[in-house]
């Protein structure tokens, strides 16, 4: 990395980021034991955090041996809490009629029958999001056998989205339930004010408990496309539609544009970055940095430090910003990309190696975000500390030398429990 761009990311960009972090991302706990001998040790250790770090879960059982295919399983849960799970209708219902919920469905790259995924989810207590149910881009959008004709299209959409309802039933927590309706000069036929009208359907359909969410953006747009976006938002909320969250991309899809970066280009520096997402929690709800690329230059260990330091303080920033309540990777491993975009965004090389980003985002993830500490119980029986929102586990001895654990969410100040 160049001189420019560490003076980009100065010291007093990177002081404002760790006060951020410490403000937005952590409460004051607050515990209380009876009959506890002072000074007895209380063991207190986070065990999944409240923020969510997810990553797309395309190639889930596609990476080439059973092998990989467990160090691909492995990366949801053991760095990664989320997954966002790919829903496109084209490859989900490729013929009329014949979803490919089930396994044992007709092969398509990057799109695995989602039944096995959402289970597999399930199993490890991954929180799903996804993604989309309708979406207007041609490649990715409504299936070749639908009708040519904005009208009659209507009733297949809204079965589209009741199916996904009823056979999910709230198992996946979150919908893209419209994806990129911002650039409709790149869209293909959909019915007259399908955003809206999905949006109903989705409402009607799904349970309260699932977050309905709107995905689109990039933070290299200019904030021409970005009010657009924002009004986009605005106007369905003022016409009585619940968006829960809203998705911003971030993708460095060209290599030569991580070399520009490194070497201090005027390229999603704090300031660009700060602006948008100022701009965008005018809508009033919680953002989440839903896609995210950063491709390494080049596959040398120089390119991958790069990879991994631009890496560091884009999560570092999102993380510390208030009104950001996730963000996701999007491609998991190095040639797991859609057609078209770079080779070189993964977290694992294609053999399923640990790229140096991948050894940063666990430091944070697992270690530098993560609370677990020793305290002393004091004479009044309480313990109190610091730390990142979460799920905790709480260990002690009794005055009778039995071991206990008690679990409790740490997500605003004064929690805790009182025994």
């Amino acid at each position: 990395m160049s001189e420019s761009y560490y003076n980009i990311w100065n010291e007093q960009v990177q002081n404002k980021i760790n006060a951020e972090i410490e403000k937005n991302r952590k409460s004051n706990a607050v515990l209380k034991f009876e009959n506890l001998p002072i000074g007895s040790q209380i063991k207190v250790e986070q065990i999944s955090h409240d923020f969510l770090f997810g990553g797309n879960i395309f190639l889930f059982g596609d990476c080439g041996s059973a092998e990989k295919n467990k160090k691909y399983e492995d990366t949801f849960g053991d760095l990664f809490n989320a997954a966002t799970v790919p829903f496109y209708w084209k490859t989900l219902e490729p013929v009329k009629g014949k979803p490919r919920f089930e396994t044992g469905s007709s092969y398509e790259y990057r799109r695995p029958p989602t039944d096995p995924v959402v289970e597999f989810c399930e199993s490890k207590g991954i929180n799903m999001n996804g993604h989309a149910i309708i979406y207007g881009q041609p490649q990715w959008g409504p299936p070749i056998w639908m009708p040519d004709n904005r009208k009659e299209m209507e009733p297949y959409f809204e079965d589209h989205i009741r199916d996904l309802a009823e056979r999910y039933k709230g198992r996946v927590q979150r919908w893209d339930v419209v994806n990129e309706p911002t650039d409709q000069a790149n869209r293909g036929l959909m019915p007259d004010d399908y955003t809206y009208k999905s949006f109903l359907w989705a409402m009607k359909y799904f349970p309260d408990s699932v977050f309905l969410n709107i995905n689109d953006s990039d933070m290299h747009w200019d904030m021409t496309l970005y009010r657009r976006y924002l009004e986009i938002v605005r106007n369905l909320i003022d016409r009585g539609i619940g968006i829960d969250q809203v998705g911003l991309q971030m993708h460095i899809f060209n290599p030569e544009e991580s070399k520009k970066i490194a070497n201090g280009a005027d390229i999603l520096t704090p300031g660009k970055i700060y602006e948008r997402l100022d701009l965008m929690s005018d809508a009033g709800k919680p953002l989440h940095v839903s896609e995210v690329t950063v491709s390494a230059p080049d596959d040398s260990e120089a390119g991958k430090q790069i990879q991994a330091e631009i890496t560091k303080n884009l999560y570092r920033l999102w993380f510390s910003y208030p009104n950001v309540m996730g963000i996701t990777w999007w491609n998991v491993v190095d040639g797991g990309a859609a057609p078209g975009e770079p080779s070189f965004s993964g977290i694992y090389d294609k053999e399923l190696k640990p790229k140096p980003v991948y050894f940063l985002l666990d430091e944070l993830i697992n270690k530098e975000w993560k609370t677990k500490t020793t305290l002393k119980a004091s004479k009044d029986g309480l313990v109190k500390f610091r730390g990142f929102k979460g799920r905790y586990v709480v260990s002690w001895k009794d005055k009778f030398g039995k071991m206990n654990q008690r679990e409790f969410d740490l997500l605003k100040d004064g929690d805790g429990f009182e025994m």
